[in-house]
């Protein structure tokens, strides 16, 4: 792949019908649970992508049995029963934070020490609440680099107490923290007990951990201020992957900027996923939205701007971002603090490309003021964040001269972006 992609403009309103690969999110959480299972798991339509095998990958460090077929969206895995076979492991998460924080937390269920870390950025990325959260249940879990970030090291387990194990965490951190440990309370002989201290960001990733957990056989109840989870295990089972919403937002996104309409397959209302969500902040911007059993329409331009809480939503911050300075009056997207300690910071790194392409952009603690004004040629740095990439390639649709660097990045989560880019608008990227 070259260095920088140059976006082709395109004329006239884009129209078009996609069915995006597996959910990262929920690939990622199905695969935890299938480890700690009891029996054979079959996934189908799993999400080829860094993070997925990086996850695969440090199973298998862990001595969990994945055979995987990329190619055809499947993979097997042979649960352990809720005790990892692995009494020790190096693993490498490089850029893979559901990774870092899912294995930290799997952990739990071995004996130690392990020890798991990353790229230079997940160095940066700080996980001393999660680790506090396993000290409290009696591990021993240290941070290496300055403000408790990775490497990390876990020792002290297995969890064996046969009371109910408590735990507080703080809800305004990452939901990854809580559903790392959520994942594993089936696994103790008493069950976990989770409190949230302060306001919950990213419900419904915490809800698509429990729905999960519940199709493998796991017990629980999730309210804003607890999770409680019995000692009820896991079963292995076939289980089915639904389609990436967040993957979904960038094209439905061109619909709403050139004024076409997208026909989004695979999701609908009842998704696991939160950021189907996406779509009803385009039906806020005026665009006509359309559910479906398993489908979802966007027809029309996003022509008007919105205040809007995107908390729940928030991997999609910077599509929705890129739409607003195509908008005809100001967007204001709040409660999103949260998403500075991302692959990238999404609040000041996203200001600054946008501004590059003339964008008037007021940068607040917890979110972004966009003001349309007429957008100019830049080339884009992409800060090694795929989300980043996919979404600010967007702003090329209507403006001539866009060029993305280090496009490769979209691999984390979607290796084939822009092939896909490319058959939806009918125009490749070309090298820049």
């Amino acid at each position: 792949m070259p260095d920088a992609f140059l976006i082709p403009t395109i004329p006239h309103p884009i129209t078009g019908r996609f069915q995006p690969p597996g959910s990262k999110s929920i690939t990622n959480r199905a695969v935890i649970v299938a480890a700690a299972a009891t029996g054979t798991t079959h996934l189908s339509g799993v999400l080829d992508s860094e993070d997925t095998r990086v996850m695969a990958a440090g199973l298998t460090q862990l001595g969990i049995a994945v055979e995987t077929d990329w190619p055809a969206a499947r993979m097997t895995i042979e649960g352990c029963g809720g005790r990892l076979p692995a009494a020790t492991a190096t693993i490498d998460c490089r850029a893979s934070g559901t990774t870092m924080r899912f294995l930290t937390a799997l952990c739990g269920l071995g004996t130690g020490p392990y020890r798991l870390d990353g790229t230079a950025r997940m160095r940066q990325r700080p996980i001393g609440d999660l680790l506090d959260a396993l000290a409290q249940l009696g591990l021993q879990a240290s941070a290496e680099s300055p403000g408790r970030c990775p490497p990390v090291t876990i020792a002290g387990g297995p969890l064996t107490t046969a009371d109910t194990a408590s735990l507080t965490v703080r809800g305004d951190i990452s939901s990854q923290f809580a559903s790392g440990l959520a994942m594993i309370g089936p696994c103790l002989a008493g069950g976990l007990r989770i409190s949230f201290a302060g306001e919950l960001v990213s419900w419904p990733y915490l809800e698509m951990t429990d729905r999960v957990m519940h199709a493998f056989g796991g017990s629980s109840s999730l309210t804003p201020d607890t999770w409680d989870i019995q000692a009820s295990g896991y079963r292995g089972r076939d289980y089915a992957i639904e389609p990436d919403a967040s993957a979904a937002s960038y094209f439905l996104a061109m619909a709403a900027i050139t004024g076409g309409s997208m026909r989004i397959d695979g999701l609908g209302r009842e998704s696991l996923q939160g950021d189907v969500g996406f779509a009803d902040a385009l039906g806020q911007m005026g665009c006509e939205v359309r559910w479906h059993a398993d489908a979802i329409e966007v027809r029309g331009r996003a022509s008007r701007g919105i205040e809007i809480d995107m908390n729940a939503i928030s991997d999609t911050v910077p599509t929705l971002a890129v739409v607003a300075c195509f908008a005809e009056s100001p967007t204001l997207i709040r409660n999103v603090r949260h998403i500075r300690d991302k692959e990238t910071d999404r609040i000041s790194d996203l200001a600054r490309e946008l501004r590059k392409l003339g964008g008037c952009i007021d940068e607040h603690d917890d979110g972004l003021r966009i003001t349309p004004a007429p957008l100019q040629a830049a080339r884009l740095s992409t800060y090694d964040d795929h989300r980043m990439a996919m979404s600010l390639s967007l702003a090329g649709l209507r403006t001539a001269g866009v060029v993305i660097e280090d496009p490769a990045c979209v691999g984390k989560t979607f290796p084939g972006y822009w092939d896909a880019f490319a058959d939806v608008t009918g125009m490749p990227c070309l090298p820049a």
